[in-house]
């Protein structure tokens, strides 16, 4: 214990950098359990998209999009999302909303918006596209 000591006041900035990532990883478990968006993985997303029509919100780039994309995806614009305009899916309010992104780290800040902006039903697909695609699930072109 007092060569811990020795070495983090010896190295404060390199102690403060350790404390600090320590600190954001607690933080990230601890918002993740604690958020009202929840995420699923790929085998909940399909079992949601089959059996109660969810829908699934790409926002990704168009180009990226066009690439490939889960099928029946919808896609949101840049300009859209930076807005919070959420109108293509002002019917669907109730419905099930599936947030993709490419690695499921943005799609968290999306489906917060999304909630706020009184959906009740938005969850996150965990790990995003990368997962869906490494599952060997089929994707449009």
């Amino acid at each position: 214990m007092d060569q811990l000591i020795a070495f983090a006041s010896d190295n404060i900035v390199l102690a403060g950098v350790w404390v600090a990532l320590v600190g954001m990883l607690v933080f990230s478990y601890i918002s993740t359990f604690t958020s009202s968006i929840k995420e699923v993985n790929t085998h909940e997303a399909t079992l949601l998209m089959n059996k109660d029509d969810a829908i699934i919100f790409d926002t990704r780039s168009a180009k990226d999009f066009k690439a490939g994309h889960i099928l029946g995806a919808k896609q949101i614009k840049p300009e859209e999302l930076r807005e919070k305009n959420f109108a293509k899916l002002e019917n669907s309010k109730d419905k099930p909303i599936i947030v993709v992104c490419a690695m499921g780290n943005q799609a968290r800040g999306t489906a917060g918006a999304m909630s706020k902006a009184g959906f009740t039903n938005v969850k996150v697909l965990k790990g995003g596209m990368n997962a869906w695609q490494s599952a060997s699930l089929p994707i449009s072109k």
